[in-house]
């Protein structure tokens, strides 16, 4: 099903000066059908009818089948195509575009745990084969969804890690395989900006809560929601001290236009909310956001003098030069997911 049109309207109100750049353009997205590109898909949809843009919109697939399935209303639309292929090695489609997403990543910490070469060649060779692309259809603008996971392991003294922390993953664990593929791939950009004059903007992505958003794996704020939903009480497994921060999905989306469409070539900029809050926290949050007031249960106890874990970005670059903020509040993020999927089941 659709999201929600106050959402929509939220994401064109912030974003509408922008969209003319797309005007009688195609633009071509990778990962189009995930938890980014669904966002993507509905937000261009939407600008798309309501500004008369005359845009199309070619999206890469594995699956078709099942995209229909799950977004039929999208599926059926004449501005938006499919092209069926795996992001490392799909054959380039024909045509001219001057825009490219590539939002195709496999953020599962289950295939980084069990198998990390895959992983890593699927993030570096996926990000090689859309590069070419944009250079074979004279794309003038290319956005990569890099991620927080650049930074390696936050220190526990920095509150907010900014673009310009020098850390890195820890290249000796194996569990550094998505974290390192992003960095090469940002690399990537990097090059094929310089030796073929593509404008590559990096938007580096933290945490996220909204519609689209799965409740079954390993997102904490997935898996409170769930819970909280279902009456059952939010049980946390360790002791819930880590620091996380979540934007919301619309906001999301305005900050991924926005960078595409007006981001500093080969710049990165943090994406997330830098209201963080501990895992605790959060599920206290969910519990107060929704009705019912589930009990939340801590199976741990904080160790004594133990350092706070974190994994919150610093969003003052993206404030300062993109006029970018946080506007929907966690209460609020929290009650139109749960709202979303309810509806959702009720179909």
């Amino acid at each position: 099903m659709t999201i929600l049109t106050a959402d929509l309207d939220h994401v064109l109100d912030h974003t509408r000066p922008l969209w003319d750049e797309l005007r009688g353009r195609r633009i071509f997205v990778t990962g189009g059908t995930g938890f980014f590109g669904r966002w993507l898909l509905e937000s261009f949809a939407w600008a798309n009818d309501q500004l008369r843009l005359g845009a199309e919109m070619v999206v890469l697939t594995r699956n078709l089948q099942a995209f229909e399935k799950k977004a039929p209303h999208l599926a059926r639309r004449k501005d938006v195509h499919f092209h069926i292929g795996d992001v490392r090695n799909f054959k380039f489609p024909e045509g001219k575009f001057s825009h490219l997403i590539h939002a195709a990543t496999e953020a599962s910490s289950k295939l980084n745990d069990e198998s990390p070469q895959l992983m890593l060649d699927t993030t570096v060779e996926g990000t090689r084969r859309a590069l070419d692309f944009a250079v074979e259809c004279n794309a003038k603008k290319f956005l990569l969804t890099s991620s927080g996971a650049v930074y390696g392991k936050q220190p526990s003294d920095v509150t907010h890690v900014p673009e310009d922390y020098a850390g890195a993953p820890d290249c000796s664990n194996t569990q550094s395989a998505y974290g390192e593929g992003k960095r090469v791939s940002e690399l990537l950009c990097s090059i094929y900006s310089k030796r073929h004059g593509i404008e590559s903007k990096i938007a580096r992505c933290f945490a996220f809560v909204g519609p689209y958003l799965p409740l079954d794996v390993h997102f904490a704020i997935g898996n409170f929601i769930r819970d909280a939903m279902a009456g059952n009480s939010i049980v946390i497994k360790g002791d819930g001290t880590p620091f996380r921060s979540y934007l919301y999905a619309a906001d999301l989306a305005i900050w991924l236009w926005t960078i595409l469409f007006r981001g500093f070539p080969n710049r990165p900029y943090n994406v997330g909310s830098r209201n963080q809050l501990t895992i605790a926290q959060t599920a206290n949050a969910v519990s107060g956001a929704l009705p019912g007031g589930v009990p939340v249960i801590v199976s741990q106890k904080p160790a004594p003098d133990k350092p706070a874990q974190r994994y919150v970005p610093e969003t003052s670059r993206a404030q300062n030069e993109l006029n970018l903020a946080e506007w929907v509040k966690i209460d609020d993020a929290i009650r139109r997911t749960a709202q979303w999927h309810k509806r959702q089941d009720n179909i």
